[in-house]
């Protein structure tokens, strides 16, 4: 992508509404979806070769930590939708990554959980995938690393308590 940071300037009328902290909070949002963007892009290009998706990955990734969750839940822990993410477990499902099933205490419930098969998938290219996202953070610092995730989950806590 060939936007540059300095591509989220903020127009002068803007930025002198919001005062400099504040044009800062408003870039740094945008600069965030930005790099959102980037990396949900390459590895969307890591994952094409095996007809898989960033989204899916994530999906995966939450029903193994998980265990057998709800298809809610595992929206819960996604931040997305119950729609989006039975939409998305259904196509797992049809790639034989991930088993749906009704929930033996209430019918109405469907229940999440990953199969053999996605367990050998993952456990052969886990490796590269995370070789490539250390790749991709090699710019920062082991301590800047550190700040800028600490600064992330601020931020994702303070937005999961506005979401309720």
């Amino acid at each position: 992508m060939s936007s540059k940071p300095s591509d989220l300037s903020l127009g002068a009328a803007e930025a002198a509404e919001l005062g400099r902290d504040g044009a800062t909070r408003v870039r740094t949002f945008r600069l965030i979806l930005l790099v959102a963007t980037e990396l949900r892009t390459l590895m969307d290009q890591r994952l094409r070769g095996d007809g898989l998706t960033t989204q899916q990955a994530a999906l995966v990734s939450v029903v193994e930590s998980l265990g057998r969750p709800s298809v809610t839940e595992a929206a819960a822990a996604l931040g997305t939708t119950h729609q989006n993410v039975k939409r998305i477990a259904e196509a797992l499902s049809r790639k034989g990554f991930v088993r749906i099933g009704d929930d033996p205490h209430d019918r109405r419930t469907r229940r999440l959980a990953v199969t053999a098969k996605s367990r050998r998938h993952w456990r052969r290219r886990s490796r590269s995938d995370q070789e490539a996202v250390l790749d991709w953070f090699a710019v920062l610092g082991r301590d800047e690393a550190r700040t800028l995730f600490e600064l992330l989950v601020r931020i994702e806590q303070s937005l999961r308590r506005e979401l309720g």
